[in-house]
């Protein structure tokens, strides 16, 4: 959903910070692999249980995230070598956050609850699988109702408040669910019209 309707509007606002950062040094490698290092010890504090601290630590994260595809536009054409890396970045981040919160349920003895960020991971995986594999054929999977920004963007509201923490994460998961289905059923459209689209040699 953040692709449809903002990301136009984001990049306009944030590409002159990627230029100045990218003038004063910093690269996009360098910010991505600062994201991951910060989600690395967000996990930690959830687990620990300071959500506030976690909040706190998701928001730096997310900076991070926000900035090294702007600074990557400032240092020239894009390069596989970097998509690839961001991509790989991503789901680590996204499986040290959604671990860590599974840290935090079991010290904090809600072991009944434990395979809810486990589940939410799980259906993340699998519609970046679905986007992967869709580019991979020449395919537009992009879009869905629960993208990952706005994944993060939950999180956030749960680190915010932990004591509803749990409804965010069953609402994760059914949104995430859900932008599974949409993207099957988009892909699944555009190949059945790739096979009823003649073959102009074959005439």
């Amino acid at each position: 959903m953040f692709d449809g309707y903002w990301r136009d509007a984001v990049e306009r606002a944030v590409d002159p910070i990627g230029v100045r950062l990218h003038r004063v040094g910093i690269s996009a490698n360098g910010l991505t692999t600062a994201g991951v290092a910060i989600a690395a010890a967000t996990a930690v504090v959830t687990a620990l249980g300071e959500l506030r601290l976690a909040l706190v630590c998701l928001a730096v994260a997310g900076v991070a995230d926000l900035l090294d595809g702007p600074v990557a536009k400032a240092t020239g054409p894009p390069t596989r070598r970097g998509a690839f890396f961001d991509s790989t970045a991503d789901r680590v981040t996204d499986t040290l956050l959604l671990g860590g919160v599974a840290w935090y349920f079991v010290s904090d003895d809600r072991g009944d609850v434990i395979m809810l960020p486990v589940a939410v991971m799980a259906v993340s995986w699998l519609i970046s699988y679905q986007r992967a594999k869709a580019e991979s054929l020449s395919f537009d999977a992009k879009g869905g109702i629960m993208e990952r920004a706005e994944r993060i963007i939950a999180l956030a509201v749960g680190f915010a408040f932990p004591d509803i923490l749990v409804p965010i994460l069953w609402l994760m998961l059914v949104l995430t669910s859900v932008t599974a289905v949409q993207r099957f059923i988009k892909v699944w459209r555009q190949g059945t019209e790739a096979i009823q689209v003649p073959d102009p040699d074959s005439a």
